[in-house]
């Protein structure tokens, strides 16, 4: 097994633990990467993306004011784990440099496709709906059209175009947390106009994702397919459950599912993912991944309170997903019914 992509000689790592046995995944021992107030007036940070820049990383951190109103904020690091974050929010302005700001903003995710990064999240358009920006520089954010209409969350593009056009998942929903949220994909040849609309995944019989599923850190391509790290939702009497899962779709044509794993790859079990803002929250957003090695690091939100980071391997956790791998028809489809 291969990822197709590039070299990453610097990725953040740290070995399985060798008592460890069976999961795929596994936690940095030094978690959580970033704590409560990070910066002056945000109390925390979670649901984050990251991504290689220049030989260091650069990151959007959703930031939740001390006022309670969230915010994306730029980050940079020398190795991945370390971060300085921004005191000031980032500026979003429109294709003339005028001010362009959303309301608010959270669970940002960060992609590369060809030579520009694309910042997407959840934002207010009369509801819950998609914000869609882009930079070359991380310098200067220019605000995109909003690709939906409400009510959506839980947007990422995959890496490079499909079949000639961009490829975005996303979460269609409501106006609020009910079990409402398959994932769908959409196409479009400009990042402007959008169709081609593709049911992908809908929330599964296990327990850990029976209440709901969302997209979560951009697919990595690789010579099985497209490896997709979401998260699934599970109620409780005490409320939501937010655990980790991994799918492989296909290469051409990813509303069809290859494999679904039936098991969780990561659930909430550390203090810092069941006690927080949100209690019982793993809530993946980004992977740095090393197409030499297949290293692969997860950044993940714990508990609306903390960033989490945890590794695996390319092989161990696609085998992983195809050993345990349970498929409804539904999964197996184009998705246009």
């Amino acid at each position: 097994m291969k990822i197709i992509g590039e070299a990453l000689n610097n990725i953040p790592w740290q070995e399985k633990p060798e008592d460890l046995k069976g999961a795929p995944v596994w936690r940095y021992s030094e978690n959580p990467i970033i704590d409560r107030n990070p910066v002056e007036n945000v109390a925390r940070i979670f649901n984050s993306a990251v991504m290689p820049y220049e030989g260091k990383f650069v990151g959007v951190f959703r930031g939740e004011q001390v006022n309670g109103v969230p915010y994306i904020y730029l980050g940079h690091s020398e190795d991945g784990i370390h971060w300085n974050i921004d005191k000031e929010k980032i500026h979003f302005v429109d294709e003339s440099g005028n001010d362009f700001m959303p309301k608010y903003a959270y669970d940002p995710r960060l992609v590369k496709v060809d030579d520009i990064y694309y910042i997407i999240w959840c934002t207010d358009f009369y509801g819950a709906a998609i914000g869609l920006a882009r930079t070359t520089d991380f310098k200067t954010f220019i605000r995109m059209e909003n690709p939906f209409i409400p009510f959506n969350r839980n947007a990422v593009l995959f890496p490079r175009k499909i079949n000639g056009n961009f490829v975005m998942l996303s979460r269609p929903s409501d106006s609020g947390h009910t079990p409402f949220g398959d994932i769908f994909l959409s196409e479009s040849p400009d990042m402007t106009y959008w169709g081609k609309h593709r049911h992908v995944m809908g929330k599964g019989k296990e327990w850990w994702e029976c209440v709901k599923i969302g997209g979560g850190a951009a697919p990595i391509e690789t010579d099985e397919g497209w490896l997709m790290f979401y998260h699934g939702v599970s109620g409780t009497c005490n409320g939501f459950v937010y655990s980790i899962g991994g799918a492989i779709l296909d290469i051409n044509n990813p509303s069809i599912v290859k494999y679904r794993c039936e098991n969780f790859l990561l659930t909430p079990e550390k203090w810092y993912e069941e006690r927080g803002f949100v209690p019982n929250v793993c809530f993946p957003c980004a992977t740095l991944h090393d197409a030499v090695t297949g290293k692969i690091a997860i950044y993940y939100g714990a508990a609306d309170s903390y960033v989490g980071l945890a590794f695996t391997q390319l092989d161990e956790v696609v085998s992983y997903i195809k050993e345990h791998s349970v498929l409804t028809q539904e999964d197996t489809e184009i998705g246009i019914r």
